[in-house]
């Protein structure tokens, strides 16, 4: 959460400070295995980050949040809420991109849930 939230007042970062942060965060915990949720975590955030920057940063957002579902999927799949998370932010980005058929099959996935 420290990483999305201001310790003072509790707003959700955005912008520039959403994606330095992600960054930041995500140098935080790159040299942990797959496997440590902190990692996984902050692939996310980053993700996020870059989805929310805006139509400019779509396209370097699509590669970290794929990465990020395919983690999910292999070492958190008993956590639905997360996968379903990453499937969203994912088809989002897919959608922003104009592969629209792509967040079709995704949105489908996530609603047969």
């Amino acid at each position: 959460a420290k990483w999305q939230r201001c310790f003072d007042c509790g707003q959700s970062f955005h912008g520039a400070v959403h994606l330095a942060l992600g960054w930041a965060c995500w140098k935080t915990y790159l040299g942990r295995p797959d496997t440590d949720g902190y990692r996984c975590q902050s692939i996310g955030i980053l993700g996020n980050g870059l989805l929310m920057s805006g139509p400019e940063e779509l396209q370097e957002a699509l590669p970290v949040l794929e990465v990020y579902l395919a983690l999910c999927r292999r070492y958190w799949s008993h956590s639905e809420g997360v996968i379903l998370s990453a499937q969203t932010n994912l088809s989002s980005c897919l959608h922003g991109l104009g592969r629209h058929d792509e967040a079709l099959v995704l949105s489908r996935e996530i609603y047969a849930r």
